[in-house]
């Protein structure tokens, strides 16, 4: 395993290696069995896989949850080369943000706008946005791996290669859960084991609204309040709980075709999102 800290590093590593392409992970670090399924399917398509592991300041809107995300790059990168990595990329927020730095990649309309971005504001993807793409520049990439449960920083990220041409395929793994069914975060580590009991009101919420819509149920509004009372069993409010199409991310009032079911709410001090795609086509409505 080598840990590199530049640009220049980055690419001259990569130039060294050999046929069969390179798959880039790109992670903030803290990494678990999630970010460890994206490499191992990174290193089954690639000869070389590349794990960024930085702690991007740009996409954080609350300056505690910054100064809280854990931080154990021994651990990483340890996690990383079991996996099948061969290469960390692990600069500092003044290599990737150098003195001077005026440019960013805004990807404007709904996708920003909506969801994520009307909770923790459009700076939050215009962050996210230009971090993928210094990643993926640096890199130059065949593919890069992102999680399911991540979804509209996926249709961001999808937008923005193919806005700005950039040549490298965008691969979407499915949401990694623990045995309980929640979805697997960085942020789990803060949650208490109480609180952890409440969180799995979340995953139950999805699933109450998947097994409705396989019974036939179609009204968002009904599917909505079906979730809501779910949440509320657990003592929990949802900042959202959205059925939007799953490329735009308009909001849809009827699930007729796929629908992403996406939801954010606290569980005490910690902010955990989830999601599923309802695919009404798999089961015959009412």
């Amino acid at each position: 395993m080598r840990v590199v800290r530049s640009v220049a590093q980055l690419r001259a590593a990569l130039r060294e290696s050999g046929p069969g392409g390179v798959g880039l992970v790109p992670t903030m670090g803290a990494l678990h069995e999630g970010h460890l399924s994206l490499i191992r399917a990174a290193r089954r398509d690639h000869a070389t896989v590349v794990v960024s592991v930085f702690v991007n300041p740009t996409q954080f809107t609350e300056a505690a949850d910054l100064a809280s995300y854990p931080r154990d790059e021994a651990r990483d990168v340890e996690l990383a080369a079991s996996a099948g990595a061969g290469l960390v990329f692990a600069p500092d927020a003044a290599e990737m943000y150098p003195e001077g730095f005026a440019t960013s990649v805004s990807v404007r309309g709904a996708i920003t706008e909506t969801l994520e971005g009307a909770m923790r504001g459009s700076a939050h993807f215009d962050g996210v946005a230009t971090v993928v793409a210094k990643l993926l520049i640096a890199a130059a990439p065949d593919s890069a791996y992102f999680g399911a449960k991540d979804a509209q920083q996926v249709v961001v990220v999808r937008r923005m290669v193919a806005d700005l041409g950039i040549p490298t395929r965008i691969v979407v793994c499915p949401t990694s859960r623990e045995e309980n069914g929640l979805a697997r975060s960085s942020r789990n580590t803060r949650l208490s084991p109480e609180a952890r009991t409440r969180a799995l009101a979340i995953p139950g919420a999805l699933r109450a609204v998947q097994r409705a819509v396989r019974d036939g149920e179609r009204s968002a509004t009904e599917l909505h309040r079906l979730a809501t009372e779910v949440l509320a069993g657990a003592g929990l409010r949802a900042e959202y709980f959205a059925f939007v199409h799953p490329d735009t991310l308009l909001p849809i009032e009827h699930v007729l075709g796929p629908t992403l079911c996406a939801v954010a709410a606290r569980v005490d001090e910690v902010r955990l999102i989830d999601n599923v795609l309802l695919d009404p086509a798999e089961a015959p409505a009412r």
